[in-house]
């Protein structure tokens, strides 16, 4: 059994397929939720979020000359997600709708996002990308002897134990298989070197035990041990995205509050030294033409596939148009469902050339810029 909040992170691919979408009318809300499950009340006001969300999109799309036809087709859509009384009961801190006459699309992110509603030909991605680039999701393993436990940490719930049938208890119920599978009949465990097979072979069996949760995933996996559990564990892990930062202490005299907390500190440095690479890379490549940070340089580096990695202002509202040929910026005083936002067609164009967009506060992009890019080439 595997045991966690009610989360649906879209992975890289979910991400490219929304970008790649072009219809007319295409409806994107975003309406906070509530993570603990509620009864038939808490749910009818995160349902009346989606409705009164709604709502404001069918006005705009009638304001830019939509017919009826096209706004009963999204209208069926949201009724039938609104009727799915299984889908309210297990919500998470925001939901993510994406609609169009032909489909519904639906995000259970564990970030907290603003409420927003954008009517277009494509979907308005920037708030779902601060989900994938800075979730502050986790998974703490406190590793001890006599104790395994395994908690998810995300930003706006509290830790959350998870129940992993394939995870060890401990060393005891561990050492049973691992003594079958990891060493010689002849071999003598006796001494320090024999403990520090036996933890060898614990370290391993709570690798293999984390495989069927782990495998495919991206999420920073903390490590909270003493040494040499620590070291030895790290030295058989087989997990691509295990943290650098341990939390110290002994796990087995931390509740999993204490955890929690550490881990978010953990997390932060990890986001911290993300944005603050990019950032260096952009201070380099401007004695190279490989950074950008005007706005028109920007959109074009976009649309010439140019850019590997943005910085966008997560807050930032541009109305206006990007060139489809030459990714000139047209800006607009007010937004409109005939408008598509230039910050984010400019991550949107980004992410189908395959760079990487990192939607981030303003004060964490140079130059007090509302976008920024580390090019592959000069434009």
């Amino acid at each position: 059994m595997i045991s966690m909040l009610h989360t649906d992170i879209p992975s890289p691919a979910d991400i490219k397929a929304l970008a790649d979408v072009r219809a007319e009318p295409a409806v994107s809300i975003y309406v906070p939720t509530s993570p603990v499950p509620m009864g038939p009340e808490g749910a009818g006001r995160d349902k009346l979020a989606v409705k009164n969300a709604f709502k404001e999109a069918a006005a705009q799309l009638e304001a830019a000359g939509q017919g009826q036809e096209a706004v009963g087709a999204l209208e069926s859509h949201v009724e039938e997600l609104l009727a799915d009384e299984g889908f309210w009961r297990y919500l998470s801190t925001s939901l993510a709708v994406f609609l169009t006459t032909d489909s519904i699309r639906t995000y259970r992110l564990p970030n907290r996002l603003s409420e927003a509603v954008e009517v277009s030909d494509r979907f308005f991605l920037t708030p779902l990308l601060r989900a994938v680039t800075f979730p502050h999701t986790a998974f703490v393993l406190a590793l001890a002897q006599n104790s395994v436990r395994l908690i998810e940490i995300s930003p706006d719930a509290p830790p959350a134990p998870v129940q992993l049938d394939s995870l060890p208890a401990d060393i005891e119920s561990a050492l049973g298989a691992a003594l079958t599978e990891d060493t010689e009949p002849s071999l003598r465990l006796v001494g320090e070197e024999g403990k520090k097979v036996r933890l060898r072979q614990f370290a391993r069996a709570v690798d293999r035990g984390l495989r069927p949760l782990l495998t495919g995933r991206t999420e920073p996996l903390i490590l909270a041990a003493t040494e040499p559990l620590s070291s030895i564990y790290r030295a058989v892990n087989s997990y691509a995205h295990l943290a650098d930062d341990d939390i110290d202490g002994n796990p087995e005299g931390l509740p999993d509050s204490e955890l929690d907390r550490a881990a978010r500190e953990v997390l932060d440095r990890i986001y911290r030294q993300q944005v603050e690479d990019v950032r260096q890379r952009l201070e380099d490549g401007t004695t190279n033409q490989h950074a950008a940070l005007d706005l028109q340089q920007v959109a074009r580096a976009a649309t010439y596939g140019a850019v590997e990695t943005l910085l966008v202002d997560i807050d930032g509202q541009l109305p206006g148009l990007v060139d489809e040929q030459d990714g000139t910026v047209t800006l607009h005083e007010d937004g409109d469902a005939l408008d598509h936002g230039v910050l984010d067609e400019i991550a949107r164009r980004v992410l189908l050339t395959g760079g990487r967009v990192l939607a981030v506060r303003a004060e964490d992009i140079p130059e007090g810029a509302s976008a920024a890019a580390v090019l592959r080439f000069p434009v």
